[in-house]
């Protein structure tokens, strides 16, 4: 049996255990996270990597900061890409070593700059003129020198949802390629400064590996450009944005790591000396994670039969924000027949539904759902509009103790 159809096999197996649980007294919504699929997942990332010496992860907080799982990813030696002084923070009280944490973001302010100095995290992805001045300033006054990569925007199209492209000149994100030889000559020259090398990242959920080629020609044009200028970057940061199976999951448990990693292996022009550093957020943890939801009312109108459960917007938000389409599988109905429903939440908002028009077994009040694919950008993005209470989370070892 392949690796990845054990996998698979897994996954199933986790899934009937799920379907046989009495649900009716615990309290929903919930995240599940399976621990051992993101295990099995870390394994492939380590595994292809362990081919190229120079390649280097971080794992974007953002895409999931809960503690079970950074202690996971920790322990399979990857380091940690954030965005803000909290997720340094929270990075550090994990167990990230600080000489493996980055720090991106257009608007760190000088609480977060000098929680990253204090930490001596390995640099600063840089997006600005006025930032550089800033961190130059903060760390003279700490007597630290602050080492930085500029994060430069490619002007590159992901064929990826509006919201989540970040490499368009259009976009507010890192130093515009017009600008690029003045921040870098500005970056070498300041004295509490090290300047490091390059960091791009141009969106999110990206599944078309052409846009990844089309960033490396863009790199290897911009690497020529200072060469000539005797400017030899360390470091080469390519960002993440890797994206994941949403509509068939227990298909495609692990993203094709294999494939993305071979596009930088083919088309990057690196010199032996540099390192290559990515930052992946969404294809580690997305598939390893469910919202698990209660329906409290089957509705049946003119036109529509809803199915309205106790989760909504404020435990999973990117229905509503990008029309995303996650997996919705009921638990609990043993019925082979099927019908039509939306699935909605609770929250006083009409876009807080997570799908319309979709087939499941005939669904009742009590049945229980589960909304897959909901490991990344869930619980992180998580509010308590309407005064509701966070979401807990429970890993199948937790739910073994819990008494039902």
């Amino acid at each position: 049996m392949t690796f990845h159809r054990s996998i698979r096999k897994h996954h199933k197996v986790v899934w009937q255990l799920l379907m046989n649980r009495d649900f009716r007294h615990i309290d929903t919504p919930f995240y599940y996270y399976d621990t051992a699929l993101l295990r099995a997942t870390l394994d492939v990332i380590c595994s292809e990597i362990a081919q190229y010496p120079n390649f280097y992860v971080h794992y974007a907080l953002k895409a999931n900061a809960n503690p079970k799982l950074l202690r996971i990813i920790r322990d399979a030696g990857f380091g940690a890409d954030c965005v803000s002084g909290g997720e340094v923070q929270v990075a550090i009280d994990a167990g990230f070593p600080g000489d493996k944490v980055v720090y991106a973001g257009v608007g760190k302010s000088d609480r977060e700059i000098l929680t990253a100095l204090k930490h001596n995290i390995f640099c600063f992805n840089v997006e600005s003129i006025p930032e550089l001045q800033i961190i130059n300033q903060l760390a003279a006054e700490e007597g630290e020198v602050a080492r930085v990569c500029l994060r430069i925007n490619p002007d590159v199209e992901a064929h990826t949802h509006a919201h989540i492209v970040t490499g368009k000149a259009e976009n507010k994100f890192g130093i515009a390629l017009t600008d690029m030889l003045q921040v870098v000559k500005m970056a070498e020259d300041l004295p509490n400064i090290s300047f490091q090398g390059l960091h791009f990242h141009i969106g999110s959920q990206i599944t078309n590996m052409h846009d990844y080629v089309t960033l490396c020609q863009r790199i290897n044009e911009i690497q020529f450009q200072l060469n000539k200028q005797g400017i030899y970057p360390s470091v080469i940061n390519v960002g993440g944005g890797l994206g994941v199976d949403y509509h068939s999951p227990e298909q495609h448990p692990i993203a094709n790591f294999k494939a993305y990693f071979q596009v930088f292996e083919q088309h990057l022009h690196l010199r032996p000396e540099q390192s290559l550093h990515f930052e992946l957020g969404r294809s580690i943890v997305a598939q390893c994670g469910s919202l698990i939801t209660k329906v409290l009312y089957v509705k049946q109108t003119a036109t529509k039969q809803f199915a309205i459960v106790d989760a909504g917007m404020t435990e999973l938000i990117r229905p509503a924000l990008y029309q995303a389409k996650h997996k919705i599988v009921n638990l609990t109905s043993h019925s082979e027949s099927l019908e039509t429903y939306d699935v909605v939440g609770p929250i006083c908002e009409s876009s807080d539904v997570f799908d319309k028009d979709i087939q499941l077994p005939i669904t009742r009040r009590g049945d229980v759902l589960a909304i897959r694919s909901a490991g990344a950008y869930g619980e992180s993005m998580a509010s308590t509009y309407n005064c509701r209470s966070l979401p807990k989370s429970y890993t199948e070892e937790d739910i073994d103790l819990i008494k039902f």
